[in-house]
């Protein structure tokens, strides 16, 4: 496994080139990519001149988000989908072929039966189009009991859903982000890594809750910490992962809100902190700070 960098989690914009140079100083091997973004540069440019500054620089690369929301009608799903089809191309190419989305725990349009179907359907459907390009997605839901107020219709909120979903669709490049926060809080446990299978599991988010634990109904999406504040046994996570060899990108993804305002250097090196006490915990060793070497 790899220790990878989510700008958007730590509230960082910029430049690509700007990205790496911070995600290089301080350590992480990989990084994510804003597929939207590079996929329209590459085809403006070219692909071979967009991926100039991810060559350069060797990165690795950690995973994009699925680029649309699939609560859509027909006509704009299918228009999202073909624009999938050629974002999904240009990741491969550059060797980005872990995508992620998240399940959201409630609406207001479909009772929970007819919503599970919808989501079937809809992901096969997404999935078949990743397929073609070898790319996985994983799946992660949200648990906090906060977010589920004030809808018609609850939905998937826990892992045992979450899996039976993942079950339903039944196309082998579909898995799990493996979100600890969100696994903990909806009652699941490191445990399910190994029950789940190590092939099903896309990514690792993580992010840790405050200690002592709120009790669960408490518990708020302004609780995603960063890795050290003592709520989750994160090193239990993080050492089966790798006992069990898994070989994905393992990203910090707490709340954003505390990094608005901060400087990139600071949010970047106290989320560098976090991850690499983890790190070195399991006998891992962090990678030494680098300089990217400019693109010509």
């Amino acid at each position: 496994m790899f220790s990878n960098f989510d700008p958007s989690a730590l509230a960082i914009h910029g430049l690509e080139s700007e990205i790496i140079e911070l995600a290089l100083t301080y350590g992480f091997e990989g990084m994510d990519i804003d597929i939207v973004d590079f996929a329209a540069r590459a085809e403006h440019y070219g692909l071979q001149y967009t991926r100039r500054f991810i060559d350069s620089a060797q990165i690795r690369l950690g995973t994009f988000k699925l680029p649309f929301d699939w609560e859509t009608d027909d006509e704009v799903f299918r228009k999202n989908l073909e624009k999938l089809r050629h974002q999904a191309a240009v990741a491969a190419e550059i060797g980005c072929t872990r995508c992620v989305a998240t399940v959201q725990p409630a609406g207001d349009k479909r009772p929970y039966h007819e919503n599970f179907e919808f989501h079937r359907v809809r992901l096969t459907e997404i999935c078949r189009v990743l397929q073609e390009f070898n790319v996985r997605l994983g799946l992660t839901f949200r648990a906090s009991p906060k977010l589920r107020g004030g809808q018609a219709y609850v939905f998937i909120y826990d892992l045992d859903a979450l899996a039976l979903l993942v079950k339903m669709v039944d196309l082998p490049n579909l898995g799990f982000v493996c979100d600890p926060w969100n696994w903990e809080v909806g009652g699941a446990s490191p445990a399910e890594i190994a029950n789940l299978g190590i092939d099903s599991i896309v990514a690792v988010h993580l992010a840790d809750l405050p200690s002592p634990r709120p009790d669960t109904s408490e518990i708020g999406e302004e609780m995603r910490l960063l890795p050290g504040a003592g709520g989750i046994d994160l090193l239990a996570y993080l050492q089966l992962l790798k006992d069990l060899g898994y070989q994905g990108p393992v990203t910090p993804v707490p709340d954003k809100k505390p990094f608005i305002g901060l400087r990139r250097e600071t949010a970047t090196r106290q989320a560098a902190e976090a991850l690499r006490k983890l790190w070195e915990a399991i006998g891992l060793r962090w990678q030494a700070p680098r300089i990217p070497a400019r693109a010509a």
